[in-house]
């Protein structure tokens, strides 16, 4: 195992003179809006929350302040396919570095995944063609192909594209990477990816962010609730209504 060097990545905050307008998008998401410090876990933070509470929204700003394309890819993937505009979030944030650097960076974002297999494919890649897979077979090859250690990793909803078995199966590939000296940011909403133990949980929601432990958040509780009984929570969620 390398030495370690992280954590990479300290914390993100906005920049003293940043003049935000809070009543304008994304600043008026209250998890944006506690974004006065976030303190990034040396081998794993998870932000955990419901569709449309700023993860995505997040994470996208600090890949794109990391200076990655925010569609995807490593830090030397140069496209845009996308005609949606990027978040002005990153030019409010500040982010704080350790003095290491790391081997390699990549932001790994599902729902515009198959614009940087496209991409990849244009510019000749010698790796085998990510379209020549599954979707989740293609997120399997990068966790365990293309992602060599000693790496800052960002991954929004890595979970999207993986049956359970997968999962368990990626989350081996992290703590691989973990232990080869990475560090990662994960967007999730899987209840398997959050039970990694050297992790901080961010929960981000009406109230901002807070720190949960795994026990405590939504996706372990309704996971285990409706599986411990889930015959009741069937005839709950489908009986007919007079």
């Amino acid at each position: 195992m390398p030495i370690s060097r992280k954590p990479y990545l300290l914390r993100a905050e906005f920049l003293p003179d940043a003049a935000p307008d809070f009543d304008a998008y994304p600043f008026n998401i209250p998890a944006v809006r506690d974004l006065a410090q976030i303190d990034f876990h040396a081998d794993v933070t998870f932000f955990v929350g419901e569709n449309g509470a700023g993860k995505s929204t997040v994470l996208e700003a600090l890949a794109v302040a990391l200076g990655h394309n925010p569609e995807g890819g490593s830090r030397h993937a140069r496209f845009q396919t996308a005609d949606a505009p990027v978040s002005p979030l990153h030019e409010a944030l500040r982010l704080v570095r350790s003095a290491f650097r790391p081997r390699e960076e990549y932001f790994l974002r599902a729902e515009s995944f198959f614009n940087v297999a496209t991409y990849l494919d244009q510019i000749g890649s010698p790796n085998p063609s990510l379209h020549a897979c599954s979707h989740g077979e293609a997120f399997m090859a990068v966790l365990f192909e293309r992602l060599r250690g000693q790496g800052l990793y960002l991954l929004d909803e890595p979970e999207a594209a993986l049956s359970p078995q997968r999962q368990l199966t990626a989350l081996r590939a992290i703590d691989a990477l973990v232990r080869q000296s990475s560090q990662f940011i994960i967007a999730t909403h899987s209840p398997l990816l959050l039970a990694y133990p050297r992790a901080r949980i961010l929960q981000f929601d009406g109230a901002g962010i807070t720190e949960l432990r795994y026990e405590d958040t939504e996706h372990y509780a309704i996971t285990r609730d409706f599986l411990n009984h889930y015959p009741k929570r069937l005839e709950q969620l489908l009986k007919d209504e007079d």
